[in-house]
């Protein structure tokens, strides 16, 4: 026996993401009750300059109380490629056009209660072309050397998970597993 939806309410539907709450039949009969939020999928950059730094975005976080410096990352509109969402969001978080875009890996975000799901691009042959940010967006743009980057996972200043996962997939696909300076 697969897993049923037996019945789902959309308890709330906001500018980002909606939220539903659903009755599931598992696999052993026994009824679930589940909160799904439900959010468009997304991008994030790892933006590599010619001189090897990564550029990040230092931003207020207000769920988490606190600036917090990210990978820069966006959602995509209803209907919107992924790659096309990668560039327009380079574009306004840090002003900046990428030449190539390589795809890095993707995932979900964190499955146990959301359905978005993440692509990660590696963001190279940087140009400027700067689009205005969103309307609720402070964004202070940051470049590292990969050492520093490291030194920052290292000590535990980097707390935002998507750029954590972004720096070691870059660290993967450069490095074969160790960052290095």
């Amino acid at each position: 026996m697969a897993y049923e939806v037996i019945h789902s309410d959309t308890v709330y539907k906001g500018r980002v993401f909606s939220l539903h709450h659903d009755q599931v039949r598992l696999p052993g009969g026994q009824l679930a009750h589940l909160d799904v939020i439900d959010h468009p999928a997304s991008i994030t950059l790892v933006p590599l300059d010619e001189k090897g730094r990564i550029w990040f975005v230092r931003q207020y976080r207000h769920p988490a109380g606190q600036d917090l410096l990210e990978l820069p990352a966006g959602t995509l509109d209803p209907g919107e490629d992924p790659l096309t969402c990668a560039v327009r969001e380079c574009r306004e978080e840090i002003g900046m056009s990428p030449g190539r875009l390589s795809p890095i890996g993707e995932c979900f975000l964190a499955p146990g209660y959301t359905t978005e799901f993440m692509h990660f691009y590696l963001a190279e042959d940087l140009t400027p072309a700067p689009l205005a940010p969103d309307e609720d967006e402070d964004l202070q743009v940051v470049h590292l050397t990969q050492a520093q980057a490291q030194d920052l996972v290292a000590g535990g200043s980097l707390r935002d998970a998507k750029t954590l996962l972004g720096l070691l997939l870059l660290d993967q696909r450069l490095n074969r597993g160790c960052l290095r300076g």
